[in-house]
């Protein structure tokens, strides 16, 4: 029975989530689930891309042939079979062994393991402006201070970035540039070697996120930035099965080189011991026995359509001035409309209207452009975009009064 005369009040919270009841990301992941609405916000891969049978085999062999395995503790690293798959798959661009890769549970915690493993209070994180809202809030829980790069149609500038490792000396750069979310912006070949040329001369470590550069739809393929002379040292390279798989089966790796693998290591056990065995091992199984580059090749030709949908309609409905970008592939395009819309004020008529975007303040680490918005064409086929759009449409004119 609880003392009511008690002073005890709640548990002391941590000066970094005191007064946090949400975030963006939690926002947005709660109106995937709103009846009626279509959503262009949250990332979600189209359900109707997930080879539910080939995946439902891939758990049915675990269970069958490696039963006792799947169910036991294991190492923090992560499974053999699937280190030594993932490895095979980076090394299709950069030589990658075993021992290079550290098993995550997805992407995302291999953000906040990076974060955790090497930042202190007070530390410099360089970041594209715009960039992922879930690493603006992973890097700033461990203390650390994000600086925007100045970017451009080709993503974050040479210069400018190079001014700013120099005058602020950062614990390490994040970028992601292929598909960047949330503008959609792919960097030619051409400036991922003028990045990292100023990389290698100043010797900023790089955090090169990669979750969506297999989701190519048209264009040339750039090599990674990790995979240029010199920068497979000094990079640590972020890859995940969500978006070619399922998101649903969290698993992820980080590919690095030295002593900073081990630190990851660590970190990792202290997190949460090692990633879910079943998971990695029915991953492993589906990397080495389906065919993932065709599979992966029918996902982005439907993406391509609903990319063309949405760059088709949206236009239509913008104010004078506004502009959208047109990626080369991925699952988000970046609208900026101008014209003093504050579109963190715009999502709630939107949603009224029956249909939701992510407001674009929440992806900058500093003096946001409130006037942008980021939409995801990939979840709705053509048809819902559409309509979606044309509910958009309605959200404005109600703004414009």
């Amino acid at each position: 029975m609880t003392d009511q005369s008690s002073p005890f009040t709640g548990f002391p919270v941590s000066p970094v989530y005191d007064g946090m009841t949400s975030t963006a990301v939690r926002d947005l992941l709660d109106v995937l689930s709103v009846s009626g609405v279509i959503s262009f916000a949250g990332g979600a891969p189209a359900a109707e891309s997930f080879e539910i049978d080939d995946v439902r085999e891939c758990f049915d062999w675990v269970f069958a042939n490696r039963g006792a395995k799947a169910l036991q503790y294991s190492s923090t690293p992560g499974e053999p079979e699937l280190r030594e798959q993932a490895a095979r798959r980076v090394s299709r661009t950069l030589p990658t062994t075993a021992d290079q890769i550290q098993i995550t549970t997805g992407s995302q915690e291999a953000i906040y393991l990076v974060g955790h493993a090497m930042l202190r209070p007070g530390d410099v994180v360089l970041v594209e402006r715009p960039t992922y809202l879930a690493a603006v809030q992973a890097f700033a829980s461990s203390g650390a201070r994000l600086i925007g790069i100045p970017s451009d149609d080709d993503g974050a500038q040479p210069e400018a970035l190079e001014e700013l490792i120099r005058e602020h000396d950062p614990r390490f750069v994040y970028l992601i540039p292929t598909f960047q979310n949330p503008s959609g912006v792919s960097m030619p070949a051409q400036r991922r070697r003028e990045i990292a040329e100023v990389l290698l001369r100043t010797g900023a470590p790089l955090v090169e996120d990669d979750p969506y550069g297999e989701l190519r739809f048209e264009g040339e393929t750039a090599p990674q930035i990790a995979a240029l002379p010199g920068m497979a040292r000094q990079t640590l390279l972020l890859n995940s099965m969500s978006k070619i798989m399922s998101p649903g089966i969290r698993v992820g790796w980080i590919r690095g080189e030295g002593p900073i693998m081990n630190t990851l290591s660590i970190a990792k056990e202290a997190m949460g011991l090692h990633s879910s065995v079943v998971d990695q091992l029915a991953v492993a199984r589906y990397l080495e026995h389906y065919d993932v580059d065709a599979h992966v090749a029918e996902v982005a030709a439907l993406y391509r359509g609903r990319r063309d949908a949405m760059a088709a309609t949206l236009p239509s409905i913008l104010p004078e001035g506004a502009t959208i970008t047109r990626p080369e592939g991925g699952m988000f395009l970046w609208a900026t409309l101008g014209n003093g819309i504050d579109t963190t004020a715009l999502l709630p008529m939107a949603v009224q209207e029956g249909v939701a975007f992510v407001p674009g303040a929440s992806f900058f680490a500093h003096d946001p452009d409130r006037t942008t918005m980021r939409l995801s064409y990939v979840t709705n086929p053509p048809e819902v975009i559409d309509e979606g759009v044309e509910r958009l449409g309605r959200a404005l004119q109600r703004w414009r009064g």
